[in-house]
């Protein structure tokens, strides 16, 4: 779970500059425009959704795995 975690936020990483580099809109533009007009609200927000995305992702996975791997004790 935690190395999904952090493929997500790779993802999300390379979101930016991919949209950056063929004009196509999504989150990563709209992240890169918001910081350029100074939209405070807008950036807030997006850094919430990277962080929480992050959070969740690199959450504890062995309680996930737990029922099927009995070897795994909190």
């Amino acid at each position: 779970m935690t190395v999904i975690g952090i493929g997500v936020a790779l993802l999300i990483g390379g979101a930016v500059v991919t949209e950056s580099v063929f004009a196509i809109p999504g989150l990563g533009r709209l992240t890169i425009d918001a910081i350029l007009r100074r939209d405070y609200p807008v950036i807030q927000g997006i850094v919430l959704l990277f962080s929480f995305t992050l959070c969740v992702g690199q959450s504890d996975g062995r309680r996930d795995l737990h029922p099927v791997d009995p070897r795994i004790r909190y």
